[in-house]
């Protein structure tokens, strides 16, 4: 136990510089007394390890050493080859870096942990973005991702809807969600969310903000998201539907939304099972729901059911007319317009 923690103590002196005492004491959770007992077992054992008095003073390293030693335990040494994500990283123009942090790591590794590395980027690979969803451009990212390390204030022009809006923004985080980057920003003395794909411009300038203290992105983004999910309104629909293509509705809809439906007692005549669901956003449900196919049946209410069945006469008579143009008969060659950067070319 007391090497483990020497160990860590070591790693967040060098890591971070200069620590007090109650600092160490505090992420290492033990005494003030334990950590200064630590100090003098690293310093018999050779380790250039000082105390500097006074105010300003501290526990730190001779400036320039640096142990090989990383301390980590073999599920550890997994997690950081298991966590890298190098389509994010270089977009943040840091995919180099991490690649050459991880070559770093897995050298001062000892053999077992360094063959149980390899073994797993060998077998497992982390792709963050969903099927056939096309990369966001987010041209600007690099600027806020700066400005976020260096605290820098960013003027953005946003889209909004059908026009644009200049946004004077503290950025204070970066988050990847489902593929999608967004921008956790202090405006007007409020944080805000910025999905970056709108974000047409940016500029950083020289003046620096003082990031608010204890600011939590993963918390706030928590906090954040649970909010936009309880804000989105939301259209109550009732459906009956084949049981072997539940699948194409969880594909629709999500699967977290096709497991918090409430299935319904029913005697169906064609044993179709009969579902509540919770839909976001009440304009896109009918569209939504017909893109199942005819094995999906709005039962309630009145008017989703309509609406469906108005989309549905819609397309039908779309398809009843013949197109405009080029008339397409059996063995004839259809025409294209594709270029050289459709998709298959």
């Amino acid at each position: 136990m007391r090497a483990s923690r020497l160990v860590t103590l070591l790693l967040l002196l060098q890591t971070r510089g200069q620590m007090t005492a109650t600092e160490l004491a505090s992420d290492l959770e033990v005494s003030v007394r334990t950590v200064l007992r630590d100090v003098d077992a690293l310093a018999e054992a050779g380790v250039p390890i000082y105390t500097e008095r006074g105010p300003h003073g501290g526990i730190r390293l001779v400036d320039g050493y640096r142990t090989r030693l990383t301390g980590l335990t073999p599920d550890e040494a997994e997690a950081i080859f298991l966590s890298g994500m190098p389509g994010p990283a270089a977009e943040l123009g840091l995919g180099t870096v991490v690649a050459a942090a991880r070559l770093k790591v897995l050298a001062a590794l000892p053999p077992e942990l360094r063959t149980r590395a390899s073994r797993l980027v060998e077998r497992f690979h982390l792709d963050a973005s969903g099927w056939f969803h096309a990369q966001e451009p987010v041209p600007c990212l690099a600027i806020l991702s700066d400005a976020v390390w260096e605290s820098r204030v960013v003027t953005i022009d946003y889209e909004r809807g059908d026009q644009s809006v200049e946004r004077r923004i503290e950025p204070l985080g970066l988050v990847l969600k489902a593929g999608v980057w967004y921008c956790m920003a202090r405006t007007d003395d409020q944080i805000r969310t910025y999905r970056l794909s709108r974000v047409i411009r940016a500029t950083a300038g020289e003046a620096r903000f003082e990031r608010p203290p204890g600011f939590d992105l993963a918390g706030q983004w928590a906090e954040s998201s649970a909010a936009y999910e309880r804000g989105a309104p939301i259209e109550t629909v009732v459906v009956r539907i084949r049981p072997d293509r539940r699948w194409r509705l969880a594909d629709v809809v999500g699967e977290r939304t096709l497991r918090e439906a409430e299935r319904l007692d029913a005697d169906d005549h064609e044993g179709w099972i009969h579902l509540r669901l919770r839909l976001a956003w009440p304009d896109e449900v009918p569209a939504l729901l017909l893109a199942v196919g005819p094995e999906l049946e709005v039962v309630e209410p009145a008017n989703v059911r309509d609406q469906v069945a108005a989309l549905a006469r819609a397309v039908a008579e779309r398809y009843s007319n013949p197109t405009s143009g080029t008339s397409v008969g059996r063995g004839q060659a259809v025409p294209t317009t594709r270029g050289p950067d459709a998709r298959g070319s």
